[in-house]
């Protein structure tokens, strides 16, 4: 299978900081960006959604329990179709690759979809909108796994250098990152009397603004990103009707040899902690400044919300990715992955201090260091699950990155199921009330000690947890030189 999906290259590149990178594995900037842009459609529709899904609660008076349950259903479809979808993608024959098709078909489904959902009116029952959105919930997540998972495993196969890997997936991140620049301004906006009606109304419009700019650029690694033909592959297997027993018992066996696989299990796992205990809370932010900063007055928190999201994004884009790029190099993805959530630990505590009443410029002093956590974990991740996937191919002779994108994204997903349902359960248990003017004593600082802890907790077990990965840039060259000795493009002996 690898020979039909990757070029192959004369030697293995030498070990050690500044080593020269082949021609065949350095990407151009252009295919770069083309992929980047598919990143920032990719991250639009989750950002975009975490603002709109406070409508839910602030605008339609959807209660905590309900608003758990559309965090948790329809993400744990997803995560139970992605594997499927990452099998069919490593198997799919075409002209244009295992990857593109399925990246043109999934960009429209989720495109479309998003602006469906939001369609939600003021005057149709609770029973109804809520029934309406877990329908249309479940349509955009299938559209985001028919999209995301070959999208991510087109990122992992673009090159095979261990250092233009994480070229590739900064340029990446640096584009995504800013559709979290982009998004907190929402809030303002959708809380806007002069623009919208209500924020149910600035959601229904925003959402055809999203949805459909978010499909042109989801669109755009389908359409430009080079892959090559495998319209005539061996060793695929056949996804046929007749072949589905058989491809299931393929596809279960090729989960169990990725979860044998023990880097991949720690990255699997410390992305678990790291991002879903920071999505636990992530929400919470715009209630802690409308109620802990401004006493319930979401016009008198003004662009607040929307500076907190936008700040530290920025610090993403312009700090912590250069920076976790320049250190990968120098001090190898491991160390660099330990630095940056101990640095993200330190950001967690201060939010403590400076979410104060009267000073709201001070709760931005520690956006550059709560910005390391998420920052330098997917940029660090997939460079990571890349060369993962290298030594899968070592070890079974199988090119799987369809197969490792839709695990590792399934432990996300999975986590996202599972940090929406605690969301809720934490709104419930501080005793938060929905479109109150005030909240009850204790709700509000239960949400403060909630937003520091559990990231920050999260943090320290992923640090645990990845102390012992062990492919270091010399382990994954010399992977690599095996492979090419293996397919014959080197000489043995």
């Amino acid at each position: 299978m690898a020979s039909s999906t990757n070029p192959t290259v004369d030697a293995a590149p030498p070990a050690g900081r500044g080593a020269h990178i082949a021609p065949e594995d350095h990407i151009p900037f252009g295919q770069k960006v083309a992929y980047g842009l598919g990143m920032l459609g990719n991250q639009m529709f989750p950002a975009a959604l975490g603002v709109f899904m406070v409508v839910l609660v602030q605008g339609l008076g959807f209660d905590p329990f309900l608003w758990g349950v559309l965090f948790f259903a329809p993400r744990l479809l997803d995560a139970f179709t992605d594997p499927f979808m990452g099998f069919i993608t490593d198997n799919t024959r075409s002209r244009w690759g295992r990857r593109r098709p399925w990246i043109f078909v999934g960009a429209i489904i989720t495109g479309l979809s998003f602006v469906f959902m939001w369609q939600l009116y003021e005057t149709n029952s609770l029973a109804y909108n809520f029934t309406y959105f877990l329908i249309g919930s479940f349509a955009f997540y299938i559209g985001i796994t028919i999209f995301s998972t070959p999208y991510v495993a087109m990122g992992y196969e673009m090159s095979r250098d261990f250092h233009e890997r994480t070229r590739v997936m900064a340029t990446a991140q640096w584009i995504g990152q800013w559709a979290w620049v982009i998004v907190p301004w929402f809030w303002p906006l959708m809380y806007d009397q002069d623009l919208f009606a209500s924020p149910a109304a600035a959601a229904r419009e925003l959402a055809i603004w999203v949805g459909l700019g978010c499909m042109a650029l989801a669109l755009v690694p389908a359409f430009f990103v080079r892959s090559p033909s495998t319209a005539d592959a061996e060793h695929l297997h056949e996804l046929t009707l007749e072949n589905m027993g058989k491809n299931v018992k393929t596809l279960l066996q090729g989960f169990r040899e990725a979860f044998g696989c023990a880097p991949f299990r720690r990255l699997c796992a410390a992305t678990f902690l790291v991002f879903n205990a920071f999505n636990v809370v992530a929400a919470f932010s715009f209630f802690i400044i409308v109620y802990h900063m401004f006493g319930g007055d979401a016009d008198g928190a003004g662009n607040w919300t929307a500076w907190f999201g936008t700040g530290s994004a920025l610090a993403t884009t312009f700090l912590v990715i250069p920076i976790i790029t320049f250190l990968s190099e120098r001090l190898g993805k491991r160390r660099t992955f330990l630095i940056s959530q101990a640095i993200s630990v330190v950001g967690y505590a201060l939010f403590w201090l400076t979410f104060r009443p009267g000073q709201p410029l001070l709760m931005l002093a520690p956006l550059p260091l709560f910005s390391f956590g998420i920052g330098g974990l997917f940029t660090l991740m997939t460079s990571m699950t890349a060369d993962v996937c290298d030594l899968d191919e070592l070890n079974t002779g199988e090119r799987r990155e369809g197969t490792f994108a839709a695990i590792y994204w399934w432990m996300v997903k999975f986590g996202l199921a599972f940090a929406g349902a605690l969301s809720g359960l934490i709104l419930g248990l501080v005793g938060f009330v929905p479109d109150a003017a005030t909240q009850p004593p204790g709700a509000v600082t239960g949400l403060r000690l909630a937003y520091s802890l559990v990231p920050a907790s999260g943090a320290l077990l992923a640090i645990w947890v990845m102390r012992g990965y062990d492919i270091t840039e010399a382990r994954a060259n010399e992977i690599r030189a095996a492979l090419e000795a293996r397919r014959g493009t080197l000489p043995v002996g």
